[in-house]
């Protein structure tokens, strides 16, 4: 028996064939939320220590908490009452050159291991779970600014490959493209 998850068109194609817009705007709305597990392996652990010039170890017990056998990044409960990825910061953003010295500088909430960041983060939006449908997708996109917006369309052939990565690549697709 063969389970459809994803709603094929007409044709059979899966509904994102003609593909999909995603440029990520590094807004943390993606970060933040109900209560949830940021899985992340042993190889991501040893990355994310050497960016933070600590130990594995020390990685662990600082950042992490053990579930089910299984490592997740920690979260923060906020204010508000949500839970925030422990490297999700509040950062000033800078302003445009010649913005008034007396406004006041904006803050957002901005990834702080961005280079860095676990699979699981790397692969968002392109999750199984919002290419489900174009309405599974449409509400995960109400949260994030990215989706269905900018500059970059990705492939059926790229989103699959990106919702089917093992492990990360030295230039995933969908940071920003480098300039030169």
């Amino acid at each position: 028996m063969k389970l459809n998850v994803v709603q094929p068109d007409e044709a059979g194609r899966p509904w994102y064939a003609d593909g999909l817009k995603f440029t990520c705007s590094q807004c943390g709305n993606c970060c933040t939320g109900g209560p949830g597990f940021v899985w992340i392996s042993r190889e991501e652990i040893v990355r994310l220590a050497e960016f933070l010039k600590i130990t594995p170890e020390e990685t662990v017990e600082k950042y992490c908490r053990k579930f089910d056998g299984r490592l997740s990044l920690r979260e923060r409960r906020t204010r508000e009452g949500l839970y925030d990825c422990v490297f999700l910061k509040e950062q000033e953003v800078p302003t445009a050159e010649g913005g008034s010295p007396q406004s006041v500088p904006l803050r957002r909430k901005m990834c702080s291991i961005y280079s860095v960041r676990p699979l699981q983060c790397r692969t968002w939006p392109f999750w199984t779970s919002n290419l489900a449908s174009p309405e599974a997708w449409d509400r995960a996109a109400e949260r994030c600014h990215g989706m269905s917006h900018g500059n970059r369309t990705f492939t059926q052939e790229q989103l699959e490959a990106i919702r089917d990565s093992k492990d990360w690549p030295q230039n995933p697709p969908t940071s920003a493209p480098k300039k030169g």
